[in-house]
């Protein structure tokens, strides 16, 4: 295989791995650099920290010698393209770019005539060309478009999704100048099947926000909708699999505990919304969207409340168990998962909260619950099973069979009336009734 140049990326997460293995694997020789020393060890040690990324794959790229993890940037010394995939979660609403601006202070002394630097950190518009690109140039004292070449791509990796991955999603790409721009989507042709050039950074930064607004908007509409339903005493999942069967006009969504991610949360009044220097304007539809998304984790614990109370237990002293603390199905990534939300909530009402994740790092989670294993004790000893996140791994069976109660927010377990066979549960001095009896859709 064809060497095709040193590849600098920053930042080993979510993001960042993924993208190392796959320019491993069409040719790049990748420095992997991580300011984290304890994800640097494991990774060195053939022990990925992602899902998307297997610890099989990950030795195949160690052993071949196409792929260095790292903690100093000193890694990065002769680059010919870096890519900085730092993670800018919400701060009071705003994207935090400390780690933005840590970074390109970090990479500046190696920077060269030549080189290339891509900005990968869901951000908002502008912030290329006025705080990454000049941070760059300060500490190296090279010039962007004219000495190095500068661009933006937002990322477009979905964690768990097995059909669309970094090779065949179409990436959108962008450059300071047109210089820039080639050498932006000259590197990514080698990682993408498709690429997409836009005119400026400021266009590409705005589709990322574009892409998370579209989202925003139509979960909290789903939302919602199921809350108005259960008032109504609709099913909303029915509904929603009714209008799914029109083929035009209509993109399914379907409600849950909330939103998540690192770039879903940001505030719509916020700078990526600013139109002028001390002066914005508000997108309204977003800023209800997020009021309604931000609700749902109270709107998950007051249900649970209700469905404790009917079964004659308050929520103080009563023991739940919540299936997933990760934002999304099949990743382990808290970052702003509404899981954690309801845990803290529960908790504060004074139950004794319980999570059972088997993707998640016990180290990533700061809520006051405690990480189980799903068996069959733990499921018969829950006063309530709370199903946040439909991972695969999670059994559907011996839930079931074991749970006394369960509110599903994903539409994970079939609910109804139908009443299997009692049967006793591990340490249980009585007979409870399966799950089925008792599962409560969102």
């Amino acid at each position: 295989m064809e060497e095709l140049g040193k590849l600098v990326v920053i930042d080993q997460g979510h993001v960042g791995l993924p993208l190392s293995m796959r320019a491993a694997e069409v040719g790049w020789r990748v420095v992997g650099l991580d300011v984290d020393e304890h994800r640097v060890a494991r990774l060195a040690t053939g022990e990925s920290c992602v899902d998307d990324v297997s610890d099989d794959q990950l030795r195949d790229a160690l052993d071949g010698g196409r792929y260095r993890p790292t903690a100093s940037y000193t890694g990065a010394e002769g680059f010919d393209v870096a890519v900085v995939t730092v993670p800018t979660s919400p701060r009071e609403g705003t994207p935090g770019l400390t780690a933005v601006t840590e970074a390109a202070r970090g990479l500046a002394p190696y920077l060269r005539a030549g080189a290339t630097v891509i900005l990968e950190s869901t951000t908002y518009p502008g912030t290329t060309e006025e705080l990454f690109g000049p941070t760059l140039e300060a500490g190296s004292r090279l010039v962007a478009g004219r000495d190095f070449r500068l661009g933006y791509s937002p990322e477009r990796l979905d964690p768990g999704n097995r059909t669309w991955r970094l090779a065949n999603t179409p990436k959108v790409v962008s450059g300071v100048d047109r210089a820039s721009l080639a050498a932006v989507q000259g590197f990514f042709d080698t990682i993408a099947a498709r690429t997409v050039p836009v005119s400026s950074t400021r266009a590409a930064e705005f589709a990322k926000l574009v892409e998370g607004a579209f989202r925003q908007v139509n979960i909290a509409l789903v939302n919602e909708l199921a809350m108005v339903a259960g008032e109504l005493g609709v099913d909303v999942w029915e509904a929603i699999d009714a209008a799914a069967t029109k083929p035009y006009g209509f993109m399914r969504f379907t409600p849950g505990p909330g939103v998540g991610g690192h770039w879903l949360p940001l505030d719509p009044s916020g700078p990526p919304w600013q139109t002028g220097r001390g002066a914005g304007r508000s997108p309204r539809f977003l800023e209800l969207a997020r009021d309604i998304n931000d609700q749902m984790p109270e709107y998950v614990v007051r249900r649970a409340g209700q469905l404790l109370n009917d079964r004659g237990r308050p929520v103080r002293g009563s023991r739940v168990l919540l299936l997933g603390l990760s934002y999304k199905k099949n990743t382990g990534d808290v970052g702003e998962s509404p899981a954690v939300r309801i845990a803290t909530l529960l908790a504060r009402l004074g139950a004794d909260v319980r999570a059972a994740d088997p993707h998640v790092d016990p180290a990533q989670v700061c809520a006051p619950v405690r990480l189980v294993e799903l068996d069959e004790a733990e499921l018969a000893a829950a006063d309530l099973v709370v199903v946040l996140v439909d991972h695969d791994l999670f059994p559907r069976g011996l839930v079931s069979r074991f749970a006394r109660a369960v509110l599903d927010t994903r539409r994970w377990l079939p609910p109804g009336p139908a009443v299997p066979a009692q049967r006793r549960a591990p340490d249980a001095e009585s007979l409870i009734v399966p799950a089925s009896a008792w599962v409560e859709s969102l």
